[in-house]
């Protein structure tokens, strides 16, 4: 069940955000667009309380709970940053809005990466906070294991984004032959 669920909360997101982004920007009401937006955290609240109630319930934790802490953490570091750039797209490609600026190139290409980073931090720190509060709730009385390889899959995953970070910022991505006669998007909006 809580596989499903998670798969209903991903499902769920993608279709609020392209209902959201259409109502913003296909049938021109940026309020209720926006308001379809706000109910995508709704989502991981129903996660959050059905995973806790099935741990509660006497469920063995296993994977399948683990699964739910790395998507909570991952949906709170990165779900706003996904809607912001989806939208910022939508409204270039759906209302004239100005091109978003991407990642950049050398430096300004590390700094992203690095941020980047900080929001897998976040993420990290989320699920190592809900499966060590799992950890503790469950106690004694049953095999936590399958929590603590989670906890240590997050940490992984924030030592391999780590990787990637030091990569572009060792070995900076050049911008294509030519691209460098163009200003910058942050130049040309001045």
């Amino acid at each position: 069940m809580i596989v499903a669920l998670i798969i209903a909360c991903e499902v769920g997101f993608w279709v609020l955000l392209a209902a959201g982004l259409a109502l913003r920007y296909l049938a021109r009401m940026p309020r209720l667009g926006a308001a379809v937006l706000l109910c995508e955290p709704l989502l991981e609240l129903v996660l959050l309380v059905v995973t806790t109630l099935d741990l509660k319930n006497g469920a063995e934790p296993d994977w399948k709970h683990g699964l739910a802490a790395l998507y909570l953490g991952y949906t709170v570091a990165y779900g706003h940053y996904t809607v912001k750039w989806l939208d910022g797209h939508a409204a270039h490609r759906l209302a004239g809005g100005p091109k978003p600026a991407g990642a950049g190139y050398g430096r300004a290409r590390a700094v992203h990466e690095w941020k980047l980073w900080v929001r897998t931090v976040v993420g990290a720190a989320v699920a190592l906070g809900l499966l060590q509060g799992a950890v503790l709730y469950v106690g004694g009385a049953g095999d936590v294991s399958s929590l603590r390889a989670w906890q240590l899959g997050a940490l992984r995953a924030v030592g391999i984004h780590a990787l990637v970070a030091v990569a572009y910022t060792v070995w900076p991505k050049r911008a294509p032959a030519g691209a460098g006669e163009q200003p910058s998007p942050t130049q040309a909006r001045r």
